[in-house]
């Protein structure tokens, strides 16, 4: 159950850490060569390697005094009328009414930007302005992420699950466009000098951390912290407990018959060589996990449904020392397996964490063993199937999706239900079933808030081996958006199809012809032709298995 995010594990050995922030970026000198050196090559040599003497009179330059005394002339007069309307001759303004005169507003996708760019750009992250007045607004929504002064004093003055994306990580783009509207007399640069005086880019924000803290604690129940100990005899006796996998920012523990993910936040103390992950960010996840667990509804009403996204069935948020039940559950993983991780004995006394008890999806891809190829089609039309859902239902993107967050488990179920915009879908399992995990890095559009990564503030993600799937997709994923990670591109999940499908192809070894294999580089091929996963749902690859 590996929740590390790009996560990679080929070889035995220790993984590559090009993706923990922790190798030593090389720089590249780039060399400017002007594009008219050749130029310089051909060009006849003056006399004795000197410029050729002018013939005639000598070169003067060009005088403009009378263009200079007449423009001068110019504005030295003083028009009694200006701005005609050739309409409405009332509509004229005399130039001793100018300062009475009320200035229309800027449209408002460019007022909103202005605000941003003006506003706290160690917090904000802004797209250029020409991509901006190119791209939709979603619905509901607005281009400006986090910079209105209602939207900050509410982030200050409320403990509120909607009121705390203010991180330099995550933005909240469910600002409504009456935030902004003002009447015309109004003053925006107060506003702007307001909100810089409480975000300065260069202070810190002591209030910003224990609302979203407060917040935390809000959405998983709770109104004060809990203990390890106390939440795991919940579920099962300490004895019980067992290690099962591992990511970058925490562990994975089975407790009884369900997984808890422990991710510790807020400290100080770095975690496998990161940093801890704050509140703000941690609210984004359970927010985002919730809302997924929407989808697994199949009632008669619903139009998007599916149950492939691992259900998360509780949440909790701890504090206290690493339980020593889950020490030793730790150190007996890491004698069979050698852990990546650094042992969670050290953590002190006041460190938090959250809980996610989920239930138990199986094993990861990497490590489940396929039988034959009717396997790898189910497993391809599931995870096409409910992506397809997510994108329907919240315009969802993984943006993660690697062998690792895909996890396997036999059932004895012949199909499995997908609900596609009121559509019911029956796909055939041959006898497996998927569960998609870790959320870290997706993009979700609530209906309320669109809540993202923004993966630019990591720029050692994209840093990866040339010729690595995994590396490469992330590239390919930057190459889509543009850089622009709050916008919605559900091509993303495209090119994590054509990552599992090259997966399946290179990396797994199962009972296969060669008219599989070349059914599977088709599709891999006919994908480069689709936008989303909704559109290749509808290939040919699968119309055996609907």
């Amino acid at each position: 159950n590996r929740g590390g995010r790009g996560r990679e594990n080929f070889l035995p050995s220790k993984r590559n850490k090009w993706n923990r922030s922790l190798s030593t970026r090389l720089g590249r000198t780039s060399i400017a060569v002007c594009a008219f050196t050749h130029q310089l090559h051909n060009r006849k040599p003056g006399r004795n390697g000197k410029p050729p003497r002018p013939r005639g009179k000598a070169f003067q330059m060009p005088s403009f005094d009378k263009e200079r005394l007449y423009f001068e002339e110019v504005d030295a007069f003083e028009l009694l009328e200006e701005s005609p309307s050739p309409k409405k001759l009332g509509t004229w303004i005399s130039s001793t009414e100018v300062d009475d005169a009320i200035i229309p507003h800027l449209s408002s996708v460019m007022r909103k930007w202005l605000f941003c760019n003006r506003l706290n750009r160690k917090y904000v992250h802004l797209s250029p302005l020409p991509k901006i007045l190119e791209t939709p607004v979603p619905s509901g929504g607005t281009i400006c992420q986090n910079a209105t002064p209602s939207s900050i004093r509410e982030a200050l003055e409320n403990a509120h699950l909607d009121a705390f994306s203010n991180s330099n990580e995550f933005h909240n783009l469910s600002l409504q466009d009456k935030n902004l509207s003002r009447d015309s007399n109004h003053d925006i640069c107060k506003d702007i000098e307001l909100s810089i005086q409480k975000f300065s880019p260069g202070s810190e924000l002591p209030v910003q951390d224990k609302n979203a803290f407060s917040a935390l604690l809000t959405a998983c129940g709770q109104s004060t912290t809990s203990t390890l100990r106390h939440v795991l005899m919940t579920y099962c006796g300490l004895d019980a407990i067992t290690k099962i996998g591992e990511g970058t920012y925490g562990e994975a523990f089975k407790i009884g018959n369900k997984v808890c993910k422990i991710v510790p936040f807020d400290g100080d103390l770095k975690v496998n060589g990161e940093l801890q992950k704050k509140s703000e960010e941690l609210l984004e996840e359970v927010v985002l996990s919730c809302t997924l667990n929407h989808l697994r509804g199949h009632d008669s009403e619903a139009t998007n449904a599916c149950s492939a996204f691992i259900k998360t069935e509780g949440l909790r948020v701890c504090q206290g020392s690493y339980d020593s039940a889950l020490i030793s559950a730790w150190e007996e993983w890491d004698t069979i397996h050698g852990s990546e991780n650094d042992n969670p004995k050290d953590f002190p006394e006041n460190q938090r964490y959250v809980l996610f008890i989920q239930e138990h999806g199986g094993k990861d891809l990497e490590s489940f063993v396929l039988v034959n190829f009717d396997e790898a089609r189910s497993l391809i039309v599931q995870v096409t199937l409910a992506l397809a859902v997510a994108e329907a239902a919240y315009d969802f993107e993984h943006r993660d999706l690697h062998w690792g967050n895909i996890l396997l488990s036999r059932r004895d179920e012949p199909t499995v239900t997908f609900i596609l915009e009121g559509k019911a879908v029956q796909a055939k399992t041959s006898g497996l079933r998927v569960s998609i995990i870790d959320f870290t890095l997706s993009r979700i559009n609530s209906g309320e808030d669109i809540l993202f990564l923004d993966l630019s503030s990591d720029p050692l993600l994209f840093e990866g081996p040339r010729g690595d799937i995994q590396a490469e997709t992330y590239r390919n994923m930057r190459h889509v958006t543009g850089d622009c990670w709050e916008g919605s591109f559900p091509k993303t999940n495209v090119l994590w199809l054509q990552y599992l499908v090259e997966i399946l192809l290179s990396k797994k070894t199962y009972e296969r012809t060669s008219k599989n294999t070349r059914d599977l580089r088709s599709l891999k091929r006919r994908l480069n032709d689709y936008g989303s996963a909704k559109e290749a749902v509808f290939d040919s690859f699968f119309s055996e298995l609907l």
